[in-house]
């Protein structure tokens, strides 16, 4: 399986980082790479999270890793990451 990450997942990632770095760098950091492991056991464990009926047919799941949210689409050959952010974000 590949792993890749879509532009907003991206994005979402930076702007989690830069919202902590200010206060806590070493945290920031913490939690950057909390989440990319997170991500990177979808790789072995691609069917570990919760799937999301609203978005079928396309199989679309979540996981909490720490105090985040990932949602990911699982296809036959990839993972994609597509958005995180915490849990304590209205969304």
């Amino acid at each position: 399986m590949l792993l890749k990450w879509s532009q907003s997942a991206e994005r979402d990632l930076h702007r989690l980082h830069a919202f902590l770095a200010p206060v806590n760098p070493g945290a920031a950091a913490a939690v950057v790479r909390q989440l990319v492991s997170g991500a990177e056991q979808l790789l072995t464990h691609p069917q570990l999270g919760v799937r999301l009926d609203e978005f079928a047919p396309r199989d679309v799941r979540r996981i909490v890793v720490g105090d985040y949210e990932l949602r990911y689409e699982l296809t036959e050959a990839t993972v994609y990451v597509l958005r995180l952010w915490h849990t304590r974000e209205d969304r």
